[in-house]
């Protein structure tokens, strides 16, 4: 018995490195992403008490093209590059052929923009602002093509530059912002004259929403200079041979980013061109301040990914990695349903982040952030077509999930209007994670506790519910229930899956 005991002991700390390895990866590519994407919600309670809702509801428009765009000007390159980097004995020229693709489409794209802004403008109904369409098209170029130097850095292993520079790139545009939305509005409004004619010919306080694009455009032109290492590294060595097969690999990865950008982006769209003229940018501020709420599901998932589709890959051939990735899903559902709960417990909190006249949304915010949490299963889940070649799966699903989307945005924005959009993106994401799980099932079968799911799920749900039944109470008081109803979960999933806390703590 003390035998076998040991024996146990033995193989959970084996099987214990790898994730912490992951979580510590997790933790530094995702530090700069978190702390970034905090600060820069913390521009929203500022956002939405500086601009109108439909002001705020044309950044959300047109934030919303770039993640399109984005998608296509990198067309599943990134992970192409993965893909064949950890595989390859000659990585740097790997790196290179996905660097020199890049290159030359982002700067055909950035072209077209400048020399067809007017046009563009107008077809997408802001013809008044044709310098929008060149400072986007020159910001989704310079993303697009330093996607590459930041994935080789991750590559190779190199997450604190990966961090410095990603946190160099947030503080830059967060000061930026801060500098033109805030400051420059008050010494305007102030009685210092040198000041004012100091900023006089860079400022114009009548058109605020023009100098976040001004802000994303100095940060992303400043971030391709701090890759420059990387960036010449990389240029020394096409092969067209290996590029027509990174193609191969990429273009159904384009899809699957073009799909999942319909079911992120393509609602604030349909909420623009299905709603009454009059209203329409007004609702879109709306319902996008209020999905900036689901923030922590969001960063957590964003970090997770950056560190574990590397780690996915490189541990592809260990004899125990079907159980290892068994085994983190179990981990990875429970923080998401801890992020839920803290988010939807706390709400009269959490709900500060925006303003009082973007506040009419909230019904949309559990609704969204379930859609997320289903979202973030099934990142995990469909890691499984990249790792057996069959990236068409991933765009089929993806494709079917877009048609979700855009089917119950059509029918159900003119009835109901935005809480249509977030309905949709729990049906979707919900298909998404079905479809992902019966077909890696058959193709790539891990062993995934599907009813351990289903429990921490419904607990998460019920919990919430539970929550709702007090909402009139004062507020200290209501705290004190969700702290409890939150410690209940923690308790459970602790308990379900016996974690190792102390050795995890002291090793």
């Amino acid at each position: 018995m003390f035998l076998k005991r040991k024996t146990t002991f033995a193989q959970n700390f084996i099987a214990l490195n790898p994730f912490k390895k992951l979580a510590g990866e997790t933790a530094i590519y995702g530090l700069p992403s978190i702390v970034g994407r905090i600060l820069n919600y913390l521009l929203v309670p500022i956002y939405t008490r500086v601009l109108f809702q439909a002001e705020y509801g044309t950044v959300s428009v047109l934030y919303s093209y770039i993640g399109f765009l984005l998608v296509i000007l990198t067309y599943g390159m990134e992970t192409a590059f993965f893909r064949f980097a950890s595989s390859s004995t000659d990585k740097k020229k790997v790196y290179s052929t996905t660097l020199f693709s890049i290159f030359v489409t982002s700067l055909i794209f950035s072209l077209f923009t400048i020399i067809f802004d007017e046009p563009i403008a107008s077809w997408i109904d802001y013809p008044e602002h044709p310098e929008y369409i060149r400072w986007l098209g020159i910001i989704v170029a310079l993303d697009a093509f330093t996607s590459i130097p930041f994935a080789y850095l991750r590559q190779l292993g190199k997450a604190k530059k990966f961090a410095v520079v990603r946190s160099v790139n947030i503080l830059i545009n967060i000061l930026l912002n801060l500098f033109f939305i805030v400051l420059c509005p008050q010494i305007m409004n102030g009685d210092n004259a040198m000041l004012k004619n100091l900023i006089n010919p860079i400022f114009d306080s009548s058109h605020l929403i023009a100098y976040i694009f001004i802000s994303n455009l100095i940060s992303s032109f400043l971030t391709a200079v701090m890759l420059l290492p990387e960036i010449v590294q990389g240029f020394h060595k096409f092969d067209f041979s290996l590029w027509k097969k990174l193609i191969a690999f990429g273009l159904p990865m384009l899809v699957v980013g073009l799909a999942g950008n319909i079911n992120v982006n393509i609602d604030k769209l349909m909420l623009r061109y299905l709603l009454p003229t009059d209203v329409a940018e007004a609702q879109v501020g709306i319902y996008a301040a209020c999905y900036k709420i689901s923030i922590l599901m969001t960063l957590f998932i964003q970090a997770y990914r950056y560190a574990a589709e590397p780690f996915f890959f490189n541990y592809a051939k260990q004899k125990d990695s079907k159980n290892i990735y068994a085994q983190l899903m179990n981990y990875f559902v429970v923080i998401l349903c801890c992020i839920f709960l803290i988010t939807m417990l706390f709400m009269d909190i959490v709900i500060l982040l925006i303003g009082k006249d973007f506040r009419g949304g909230q019904a949309v915010i559990p609704i969204l952030m379930m859609a997320n949490l289903f979202l973030g299963v099934y990142y995990n889940l469909s890691i499984w077509y990249k790792l057996s070649d069959k990236t068409i799966y991933g765009a089929y699903t993806s494709i079917i999930g877009a048609g979700v989307t855009v089917l119950v945005n059509a029918i159900g924005i003119p009835f109901i209007g935005f809480m249509a959009s977030a309905w949709a993106a729990l049906a979707c994401y919900s298909i998404m994670l079905v479809l992902a799980y019966f077909w890696g099932r058959k193709y790539y079968p891990i062993d995934y506790n599907v009813k351990r799911f289903f429990f921490y799920i419904g607990l998460t749900i019920i919990l919430y519910f539970i929550s709702l039944t007090y909402a009139e109470l004062q507020i200290w008081m209501k705290s004190i229930l969700n702290i409890i109803l939150f410690g209940t979960f923690l308790v459970v999933a602790v308990y379900m899956e016996k974690l190792p806390i102390k050795k995890l703590l002291h090793r």
